[in-house]
Formats: structure tokens, C-alpha cells, sequence
């Protein structure tokens, strides 16, 4: 089926309601359009309550209908979900042509009127959120730079008063999330600057969220420990100090004055340079409780990053449960946990991180990052919902309240940079939502919803086999059997798995976690030899990780530093084994490609050509990877890749792209480089 690349104006129907759907409409890029409904008559709407998300909803429904066959909705309040305002009901009368959503509440309603625009969506069922908390973390600069962002500047500008352009975006950005289930976002840095507590950003901030709150999304802010010296004039920060507890109640209170529905906190705190209770000898939990305390009278809550590691520790991965295990039960009723999904830092793979298991009577927040830090920025196509979906199937959930996860947003026309990326924004927010969503489902309602792609039947089903595999792909030419963190230094681009820059610390280098020598590879994280990190996880868990032949191989040289003959379960050496993922990398991308071509009538033609440039940029990297790795690690073993290299050693170490952490590298750049 070939698709349409004209863009139909229809101008008669903009309403002052939804002011942002000019910019939708008159788009250059289709991609523009993220999942936004298509624009047509709209429906008829009953709705008698005036509650500020179910006006919203029935807005959106008289200006897009959701379903051709169904000219009638109602949006009713009942009681029939209460204790779950966002649950809702969907009941369907094919006689009358209507469909009635029922709720709790206005958030429900809205939740379930948006519910209408996936496919095949008219008919009988009920929904609820897994969990409450769904929130975007903003990794954005007062600056406009996006730290570890890929698609532009950051879409906020804290410094200056909204302009109508911008209100449009942000309306744009609302019911995008608000589509696909989020309900919240942190719209500044974790690495946080002070000026972020000033009365004039706190204004401004207030401004956006008068935007997103129609859409059921509340604002939250990430905030320097250190503010109340930075900013408030004292001399300490330390969190039991009645005047800086004083200055974080004062100031919360002036928060929740202008912004009433302000959610609260996000803190990184003694990591990475970033100020901290444990400057001043106090706990995270003593820091995480003062604030809790300032905004406990708001209902506001605090989320605390659990992203901590010492550079004198053996062992970076065992850091966050070494610091946070003796803390469990001491953190107060509204504060919350915030833990990266794996031990070390949003790797290609990582087993879970033992505090999920560790935290038994503390509320916690998996935290997955969007953007792609460590998988080829806005170059690589890499479907995430399988990583994360592998997180949800692995890990105990019993503690978790929330999902975050680290914004692959910025200011680029399709905001995401890589059109493909959109993908992981919208699977971030429905698995945040119900975690037992499949992965192949969720590509599918993304890409009926999505109006630069018209696949249907095999062509449907070659897209979603193309997304489902291609985080596997980086995995194999990336870190196969557990390798990890091979990285460039800095930028985390390409690999490097040499670097070695003067005064770096070892943490944060490439021959720290692979430990590659004359006899071996792998990070020995085993009780009986290494570091102990299996002794944080439970048994059977435990067990099965700590003996070589019974860990998953998946995971092998991540707890393991295992000699270059060992043979896994198939038969091969590690040497083969590592030979055969770099290639089966390589082959898996040349698929992709090989799909995309075939699916060309089916995609916008200029959307098409960008991400075949793309897919052939990834290509070109994963060959990049396999001859830096195997030629460096065949160097220090004495063996020989398979394949012979297109560059010699040499050569690729003295590769150098002289990018930033805020940006992704050009196939030019990259051509002329590697």
C-alpha cells in the first residue's frame, strides 16, 4: 500500500481549544506529527461535569473522531472506579453508533476518550494503570543543552516568558504523553543548577504547567542539594540543620503557592560530583526525609536517585546496594527510591539491579533511560520496549510505584531526532502503564497510529520482526555475552576499548570492566573469586550466576572473567562465541536495511530516505565495533578474528570524533573519521 506524502490543510477546523494543531497540520516533516490523531470532523460529545481533564478529552473528541463508525461518545463519572482515579471503563452500543467512557474522575475519562484512537480500539473492555507514577526525566540545561540528548535543544527555556509557539509545542508534547500514558515530568537536569529555585524560572515553570495540567500531567523539578547555600545565603546544606530545613519548607511553600499541583522532587545526590547529605556526615535517607518533610503538607513527593558509586570501590555495580540496602525502612512514607533498571549505567543489557531485591520496605521507581546514551545516539535504530519488558520479566516488582524514564526529546522538528526513536517515547509510556504489554503489540498500535507509516498484513508484521530484533543487534555488536561499558570516553559513542585518558577515573574506562588479558575477559563478579556482587541478588538467583556453566550466558562476562577456551553450552570458545555475535551484529543490521528497502512504498518518502541513511550509518558502526574489539582483544590473547579487519588496530585507536555529550555525530562526520 503506498502512502500519501501530501498534507492535507484543513484550516476551517482549528479551534482556539487546540491551538497547537496549526503546527500539526501545516508540519514540513511528517514525523512532526508524532501519534497525534488524524485531523477530521470530529464527533459528538456528551459530557456534563467540569472537571478540567474530561473538558479536555471531550475537546479532543469533537475536533478528531477516533472511529469512522461511531459518531457518538459520553463521557460519564460514575463510581464504579473509584480508589483508581485514572482507571475507566469503555462500554460500546454498535445500534446507537456511541461509545460511553466511564470513570472516577476526569483523569480517567481523559485516559479513557484517548484510548479510542488506537486500533480497533471501540470496543467493550476496562483499563487501569499499573503504576501511579509515569514520569519523563528531562535531562535539560538552563543552557538549552540536553545532556545525553540527540535531537536538538532542549523544547524549555526557563529563561524568558512562554511565547505562543512555544504553548503550541507544549500542548503538542501533552497530548503525546498523555496518549500514551504519562502523567508526569521532571523538566530540568539531575545534575541541577541552583538558579532552577529563583522566583523567575519558578514563574515560568508554573506557566508550563498550567499547560500540561489539562492533560493529566504534573510537573516536577530536579533540585541541587546545595541550593540553600548557593542560592539562599546559609552556610551549610546539611539536612539537619534546622534553618536549612527551614529554606526547603519556605521555598516548597512558594512553589505550591503559584504551581498547587506541583509533584514534587527528583534529587541526585553524592554522585558524580553533585553535593549531598553525606558531604555534611548525614544519610540519604536523613537528606531525602528533610525535603519529604518541606513538601509533606503539599502531598508532594521526593525521588531519590539511587546513582551512587565511589571511585575506591572494587566493584561500581555492587555501589547503589551497598549504600542503600542498611537505609531500607528509613526513608519516610513519601519519598521514593529511584533506581536504575541495571547495576551500572542504562548498558545495552544489564541484569536487574539487586535493589529491586534489596529494598523490601521502601517504595521504589525503576528508572530506563529513552534516550540512547549507550546505543548509538539518534544514528541506530533501537527498539527498546524488549529491553525493558526483559527488565519487568526479571526483576521483583513488589516495591515498585513508578516508572521513570530519561527523555529522548529535544527541539528537533520530530523531537526525538531519529524518526524511529518516537517508537520508544510512546512504548516507554504504555509499558510504564501496564508492564505486561508485549513488546511487538506495542509497535504495532504505535505504527497504526502513526501517519508517515502504512503497513499492513506481512509488510506489518516484517516492521514489527525488524523493530523487535534490533536492540538485540546492538547488543551482539555492541557487548555480546555481557560485555560492557566498551565505550568512547566522554561522548559514549563507538568503541574504545583501549582509552585510557590521563587522570581519568578507572570507573569510568573501558579496561575496567572488561579486565581482558593473556588468559581471559569478563569482570569476575563471583563470590568465590571476585567481588561478591552475586551475593546481592537471592538464591536461586545467586547460585546460578555464581557457577560459569549454569550463568546465563547473556550475563556470562559480566560475572565472570572466563579463559578464552572456555566453552559454552553450544560448543564454542569464548573466542568463537564473541567472534559470532560481532558478525551475527553486523548480518542483523544488513537485515534491517534489507526490510527497510522492501517496506519503501509502504513509508513517507523523505522519512523513508532518512532513515535508510541511517540504517546505513549503523552498519558502518557495527563493522566499526567488531574490528575494534576483536582486534584489540585478539592483540592482548594472541588469537585472530575470523574476519579480517577494514582498518588496522592502530589506526582505529587513533579515531577521534571531537563530539560532545549533547551531541549526535553526522554520517559525515563519522565517514571521515573511521
Amino acid at each position: 500500500m503506498k502512502i500519501s506524502t501530501s498534507i492535507i490543510s484543513k484550516a476551517a477546523i482549528l479551534t482556539a481549544a487546540l491551538p497547537f494543531l496549526y503546527e500539526y497540520v501545516n508540519a514540513e516533516r511528517m514525523d512532526a506529527r508524532l501519534w497525534l490523531p488524524e485531523i477530521n470532523h470530529g464527533c459528538t460529545v456528551e459530557y456534563k461535569g467540569k472537571d478540567i481533564n474530561a473538558l479536555q478529552a471531550k475537546q479532543i473528541l469533537s475536533t478528531y473522531s477516533p472511529d469512522e463508525y461511531f459518531t457518538n461518545v459520553r463521557l460519564v463519572e460514575t463510581r464504579r472506579h473509584i480508589g483508581n482515579a485514572e482507571a475507566y471503563t469503555v462500554d460500546v452500543d454498535s445500534a446507537s453508533r456511541s461509545v460511553t467512557v466511564e470513570a472516577s474522575s476526569g483523569r480517567g475519562l481523559l485516559y479513557g476518550a484517548l484510548s479510542l484512537y488506537r486500533h480497533n480500539a471501540c470496543t467493550d473492555r476496562s483499563d487501569s494503570p499499573v503504576n501511579d507514577l509515569r514520569i519523563l526525566n528531562h535531562w535539560d540545561n538552563l543552557d538549552g543543552t540536553i545532556e545525553r540528548g540527540y535531537a536538538g535543544k532542549s523544547i524549555w527555556d526557563w529563561n524568558r516568558p512562554m511565547t505562543e509557539d512555544q504553548k503550541r509545542l507544549y500542548e503538542k508534547y501533552a497530548l503525546a504523553n498523555a496518549m500514551a500514558g504519562i502523567n508526569g515530568t521532571v523538566v530540568n537536569n539531575v545534575n541541577a543548577s541552583p538558579e532552577m529555585l529563583t522566583d523567575e524560572i519558578i514563574g515560568n515553570v508554573a506557566k508550563v504547567a498550567d499547560v500540561l495540567r489539562p492533560y493529566g500531567i504534573k510537573v516536577y523539578m530536579s533540585v541541587n542539594f546545595a541550593s540553600p547555600m548557593a542560592i539562599g545565603g546559609l552556610k551549610t546544606a546539611d539536612p539537619l540543620d534546622k534553618k536549612v530545613s527551614a529554606w526547603w519548607k519556605a521555598k516548597a511553600d512558594e512553589i505550591y503557592r503559584i504551581i498547587p499541583d506541583f509533584g514534587g522532587f527528583l534529587v541526585k545526590a553524592n554522585s558524580e560530583g553533585q553535593p549531598g547529605p553525606c558531604d555534611f556526615g548525614r544519610t540519604h535517607a536523613e537528606g531525602a526525609n528533610m525535603l519529604a518533610k518541606a513538601i509533606g503538607k503539599h502531598r508532594g513527593i521526593v525521588m531519590w536517585r539511587a546513582f551512587v558509586y565511589s571511585p575506591s570501590d572494587p566493584d561500581r555495580a555492587k555501589q547503589a546496594y551497598a549504600e542503600f540496602h542498611p537505609l531500607d525502612g528509613q526513608f519516610a512514607d513519601n519519598v521514593i527510591v529511584q533506581v536504575k533498571n541495571g547495576p551500572v549505567d542504562f548498558q545495552p543489557r544489564e541484569p536487574y539491579s539487586a535493589l529491586f531485591d534489596g529494598m523490601k520496605k521502601t517504595r521504589l521507581m525503576a528508572e530506563f533511560q529513552i534516550t540512547q546514551e549507550y546505543l548509538g545516539h539518534s544514528n541506530h535504530v533501537a527498539y527498546l520496549a524488549p529491553m525493558w519488558t526483559e527488565f519487568f520479566e526479571e526483576a521483583p516488582q513488589d516495591n515498585v510505584v513508578g516508572i521513570a524514564g530519561v527523555a529522548n526529546i529535544g527541539d528537533d522538528e520530530n523531537l526525538t531526532g531519529h524518526p524511529l526513536a518516537q517508537a520508544n517515547w510512546y512504548a516507554f509510556g504504555r509499558l510504564a502503564w501496564n508492564p505486561d504489554l508485549k513488546s511487538s503489540d506495542i509497535i504495532k498500535e504505535w505504527s497504526y497510529m502513526t501517519p508517515w507509516i502504512s503497513l499492513e498484513g506481512k509488510d506489518l508484521d516484517d516492521f514489527t520482526d525488524m523493530m523487535e530484533s534490533s536492540r538485540e543487534h546492538v547488543v551482539d555488536y555492541m557487548m555480546p555475552i555481557g560485555l560492557h561499558h566498551l565505550f568512547a570516553f566522554g561522548h559514549h559513542y563507538g568503541p574504545e576499548p583501549w582509552c585510557d585518558p590521563e587522570g581519568a577515573r578507572a570507573d569510568w574506562l573501558p579496561k575496567y570492566y572488561h579486565r581482558a588479558d593473556k588468559t581471559g575477559i569478563g569482570f569476575d563478579r563471583t563470590a568465590s573469586t571476585g567481588s561478591g556482587a552475586t551475593l546481592q541478588y537471592p538464591e536461586p538467583m545467586r547460585s546460578q550466576i555464581e557457577d560459569i556453566n549454569t550463568c546465563p550466558e547473556k550475563y556470562l562476562l559480566w560475572f565472570h572473567h572466563a579463559d578464552w577456551n572456555h566453552r559454552l553450552s553450544n560448543g564454542e570458545t569464548v573466542w568463537e562465541a564473541l567472534n559470532r555475535h560481532y558478525d551475527s551484529g553486523i548480518d542483523g543490521v544488513a537485515d534491517m536495511r534489507n526490510t527497510w528497502r522492501r517496506l519503501e512504498d509502504c513509508i513517507d518518502k523523505e522519512i523513508y530516505a532518512d532513515i535508510d541513511n541511517r540504517l546505513l550509518t549503523q552498519h558502518k558502526d557495527a563493522i566499526w565495533w567488531r574490528d575494534a574489539c576483536l582486534e584489540y582483544f585478539g592483540d592482548i590473547a594472541g588469537l585472530k578474528p575470523v574476519k579480517p579487519a577494514m582498518h588496522t588496530l592502530d589506526e582505529m585507536m587513533k579515531v577521534n570524533l571531537g563530539i560532545d555529550n549533547y551531541t549526535n555525530p553526522s554520517s559525515e562526520l563519522l565517514d571521515s573519521k573511521r
